[in-house]
């Protein structure tokens, strides 16, 4: 075995890695970016290197970098994890040229695999059935559109050299084909390096089902069984679990073979994962899809059904042990389900999110596993893939696995970083999951039902707690110890009637302000970490941290609203109604129109990338491109103003004056409508505007 390993990754996968080498005995070193300077994966390791700035290019993806890290601190090997240079052939040769062991196949199996076109050749001549598509490599858009009109719409557009979904592409009419072929090649060329593209019929509503294999130098190979990753999104895996509902003993046995076969074609060493689409309605007619030569995201399911640490042996294959077991020594317990958690806001149609991780608590217990890359105080950006941690449930069964995973999902706690938490768990009581009835279109299919767009009541309840406790009374002029002002008590008290509500208005992005009452009955308690509010006769309990709440896996940041402000606030953006602004932080990577330019509705004017995705900008209203603030490379904020579209007088916005006046007084807020109006809300405020709290008068 090694004495020293090098971990060329980040995040939750290096820290997943660095755990098996301190069991093993065996010294890691962990690199990093300047963005990862306080990252967890740095303080968990023997030793860490910095290998350069924060973007990708420049540390992660540098092969000098990561060889000059392994040679100052003395590693024998190198273990790339997932994602950047783990299936990066020229990666793995720079290793052995470098006198180092690379922790996953030959470089020339990665070269193979690598390129699916290939690939699927490969494979065919071995015996394994492959999906209909595209032949040969290199293809022009003009030949790609040849091929998907040869096979007939639907058809899938994939990169060559890449996976995870990213570049992926499904197109159902002709009419958008070549646009999608562009932007295909442009999310492979950005993630990959490499925009070679092929098309493969599309098959209708199928099962992604992926089978685990492990074979040393010696020409050996098992397989592990197999994983069904049916539920995704965007072509990216969201639930993965082991083994398959769908597959009988004969089709498992038969698929695990072909998967066999397919590491035999390329001399595969090492952990590998074989890909198949596999028809819902026909499982036996399974087609090879592509081979994974890495570790894959889903591993822990595996490992939780077969005991094995599959990380121990990509170690002890790579020191050049042989195999211990074979095939029937192979044995499966239990069910395994892994949900991945990712800094996105599913309300925000799953737009990247961002921020810092202000309270943080993962969940354990029985059955429950979190490999997670977090800590409180980490700061998520935009530079790296959106994947935080992953929350694995194992039992004796499926409907055991599934339950213990909601649960661990519901005490999952990212406060200060908008997750798929709450998404996740509703995702896994859907009927058709709990039934097993998957295939890769039902999150989509599902999505706006299993995103939670209105906010409970007890959340501005809770907010609202929060405020009123920390409500302090005014200093005063005391004539006996103890004393205390009553007039300075912000708590509604008033000479000679009962004492009034206190009001505190309180904003969610996304949602009209609201306006809350906290009662002098209302019961609630605010404490560390935690807020309790009764409600209706209801008591909730919330996480919380600054102006964050959470509870089962959802989050709210709740902020106070200032009418006056937002009014103004809106009176402007009316006023610039054709404004374009980032819908989250990340790089502009196409323009498509200059100042000047006239566009129509909806047209599409810029794409900008964050956490390896792409989200287009498009014009809210027809008009004329006044103003342009970026340039193809430019980094941007949230909310950042990237141009302006000058309306043409028929899309003029109007009625900005109502629509500012409808924010300033909120109809369910009798201290704003009462005989004195807003100015009586004013008079009366017996606390600071930073508050946001009056008490009511009028009734």
């Amino acid at each position: 075995m090694f004495d020293t390993v090098l971990v060329a990754n980040r995040g939750e996968i290096a820290v997943r890695v660095i755990r098996t080498l301190r069991e093993l005995g065996v010294r890691s070193v962990a690199v990093f970016s300047d963005a990862d300077e306080d990252a967890r994966h740095v303080r968990e390791a023997d030793t860490a290197v910095r290998i350069g700035p924060a973007a990708a290019s420049e540390s992660y993806l540098s092969i000098d970098r990561l060889l000059a890290a392994a040679a100052r601190t003395g590693a024998e090997a190198v273990h790339p994890g997932y994602g950047f240079l783990a299936e990066n052939a020229a990666f793995a040769r720079a290793c052995a040229d470098a006198g180092l062991v690379f922790i996953g196949p030959p470089a020339a199996a990665i070269e193979l695999m690598g390129d699916k076109i290939r690939a699927k050749e490969s494979v065919r001549a071995a015996g394994v059935p492959v999906v209909p598509g595209s032949s040969g490599s290199g293809l022009s858009d003009a030949e790609l559109a040849d091929a998907a009109g040869a096979l007939g719409m639907p058809v899938l557009l994939k990169p060559s050299a890449g996976g995870g979904g990213k570049g992926m592409r499904l197109v159902r009419s002709e009419s958008v084909l070549a646009e999608e072929i562009a932007a295909a090649r442009r999310e492979a060329r950005s993630s990959f390096g490499d925009d070679t593209l092929l098309v493969e019929r599309w098959v209708d509503r199928p099962r992604h089902i992926e089978i685990q294999v492990l074979a040393d130098s010696f020409g050996n190979v098992v397989h592990l069984g197999e994983r069904e990753c049916s539920l995704q999104r965007r072509h990216q895996k969201v639930v993965e679990e082991a083994p398959s509902v769908l597959l009988d003993g004969a089709t498992r046995a038969a698929m695990g073979e072909a998967a066999e076969r397919a590491a035999r074609s390329c001399g595969y060493a090492g952990a590998g994962t074989v890909e198949f689409i596999v028809p819902g309605r026909d499982p036996a007619s399974y087609f090879f899809m592509e081979m994974n030569t890495r570790l894959q995201v889903e591993h822990p399911v595996t490992e939780l059904v077969t005991g094995l640490d599959l990380v121990e042996w990509q170690l002890r294959v790579a020191a050049g042990e042989r195999l211990p077991f074979a095939q029937d020594d192979i044995t499966f317990t239990g069910h395994a389900v892994e949900a991945r958690l990712c800094a996105e806001d599913p309300a925000r149609d799953f737009l990247p999110s961002g921020g810092t991780v202000l309270a943080l608590r993962e969940a354990d217990g029985a059955g429950v596993r979190t490999d997670s890359g977090l800590d409180e105080g980490t700061e998520v950006g935009s530079r790296y893939d959106p994947m935080l941690a992953k929350i694995i449930a194992h039992g004796p069964d499926r409907p055991t696995a599934l339950r213990r995973l909601r649960a661990a999902l519901a005490e999952t706690v990212t406060l200060g970083v908008p997750t798929n938490a709450g998404f996740l768990r509703r995702l896994l009581a859907h009927p058709s999951v709990v039934a097993g009835d998957l295939d890769t279109g039902l999150v989509e299919r599902e999505a706006a039902g299993l995103v939670d767009g209105a906010v409970p009541p007890e959340v501005y309840a809770a907010a609202a707690a929060v405020r009123q406790a920390g409500l302090a009374p005014v200093p005063a002029v005391a004539p006996g110890a103890g004393w205390v002002d009553p007039f300075s008590v912000p708590s509604g008290w008033r000479l000679g009637g009962e004492p009034l509500p206190v009001t505190h208005r309180l904003r969610i992005a996304g949602h009209e302000p609201v306006a809350h009452r906290m009662r002098p009955e209302d019961r609630f308690r605010v404490g560390p970490g935690r807020v309790t509010v009764t409600v209706d006769g209801v008591t909730h309990t919330f996480h919380r941290a600054g102006d964050w709440l959470g509870r089962d896996g959802d989050s709210w940041h709740v902020q106070d609203h200032d009418p006056v402000e937002a009014a103004l606030r809106g009176a402007a953006a009316g006023a610039g109604a054709g404004s374009l602004t980032a819908p989250m932080p990340g790089t502009v990577t196409v323009v498509k129109v200059a100042v000047g330019d006239e566009v129509t509705a909806g047209q599409s004017l810029l794409v900008v990338e964050a956490m390896k995705m792409e989200h287009v900008i498009s014009a809210p209203v027809a008009g004329t491109v006044s103003e342009l603030d970026v340039t193809p490379g430019s980094t941007v904020a949230m909310d950042q103003v990237l141009a302006v579209v000058t309306p043409a007088p028929t899309a003029a916005v109007g009625a900005v004056g109502a629509a500012a006046a409808t924010d300033l007084i909120d109809p369910g807020d009798t201290a704003a409508t009462g005989p004195g109006g807003i100015g009586t809300t004013h008079s009366a405020s017996t606390t600071s505007a930073a508050t946001s709290a009056v008490p009511e008068e009028g009734s």
